[in-house]
């Protein structure tokens, strides 16, 4: 059977996703960057970045998704949510209706500068250094404005447990991702640690982020084509919420990067505007999401200013 916070699958309005998909793919294209292959090895800390982040090589890899890639992700959905061949079926079909995979840019080869990107998630500890250093506001939200969100499928009861108090994060979580962010506090972070460490750190691109958890080689999940339901932290394989970060080995990507599938979505620099509002596409996928919405190519838009217990972020850089 469908439980309740799965029917956000089934009954999303489409105009939204039709537009957005439209402005990504023209913000994908507008993000790719030209340049040569190059070789690493992906598990070294390499001395172009710095500590705690992995150099990810120049060159060509494959982005985005076709056809076959889609329809799996459909059907593995499908039978994330139901157990007998009719009801799998039957799901897949609203699933389809609905569209959610049928947007991604189509399967094609990009070239990308070299760059840094941090090995793990911006993690509630490290949130905290920020926030007691500049008096920024703690992670949160009220219940007004997560009513205005409309992204009720978790109640605002459901948020409580990752409230701060006082600047302090939820006990036992200092090594869980930040979450209850927005882009533009992902921003105002990102500009406090550069000050701080004197290196210019950033979001990165929908295209940064997609190449760091897939590779080159346009493999559907950071350990291959094949969905694994142990491999990470999503809806029916995990704690029901946040995860400590590195805790899924075969969410880790070929380069090293941690969590690039389940725990949370990852906000990105690659923006659009829709209805007079900046949206932000966020990459990766949550603790409470299914396994289509775990490729390394999907994606979707977000308000910059939303925030949601479902997402965090992590850092890029320039290579030295």
């Amino acid at each position: 059977m469908v439980n309740s916070r799965s029917q956000r699958y089934l009954r999303q309005p489409l105009v939204w996703m039709l537009l957005a998909a439209f402005l990504i793919t023209g913000c994908d294209q507008a993000n790719s960057q030209v340049d040569v292959s190059d070789n690493s090895d992906p598990e070294a800390q390499d001395n172009r970045c710095e500590q705690g982040s992995v150099y990810i090589q120049r060159g060509r890899y494959i982005a985005g998704s076709n056809q076959d890639e889609r329809d799996y992700a459909y059907r593995i959905s499908a039978e994330a949510l139901a157990d007998t061949p009719e009801e799998i079926a039957d799901i897949e079909t609203r699933l389809r209706q609905q569209r959610w995979f049928d947007f991604e840019p189509d399967q094609a080869k990009r070239r990308m500068a070299a760059f840094c990107i941090s090995r793990n998630l911006v993690t509630n500890e490290e949130y905290q250094e920020f926030v007691l250093a500049t008096g920024y506001h703690q992670p949160g939200i009220t219940a007004e404005n997560y009513q205005e969100q409309n992204m009720l499928v978790h109640s605002y009861q459901d948020l409580r447990p990752y409230f701060w108090k006082s600047f302090q994060f939820p006990p036992g979580k200092a090594n869980h991702p930040v979450v209850l962010v927005s882009q533009k506090d992902a921003l105002a972070y990102a500009a406090w640690k550069s000050q701080e460490d004197g290196i210019d750190y950033r979001l990165p691109t929908a295209d940064e982020w997609e190449k760091a958890a897939r590779g080159d080689d346009g493999r559907y999940f950071t350990w291959g084509n094949d969905w694994q339901e142990n491999a990470t932290n999503w809806q029916k394989h995990g704690p029901q919420s946040t995860s400590r970060i590195g805790a899924y080995p075969l969410s880790k990507s070929i380069y090293g990067v941690e969590d690039m599938a389940g725990n949370v979505f990852e906000f990105t620099s690659t923006v659009y505007t829709q209805d007079s509002q900046e949206r932000a596409i966020m990459k990766g996928c949550a603790w409470d999401d299914l396994p289509g919405f775990c490729r390394t190519a999907y994606r979707h838009g977000r308000p910059t200013t939303y925030r949601h217990i479902l997402f965090g972020f992590r850092l890029v850089s320039a290579s030295q």
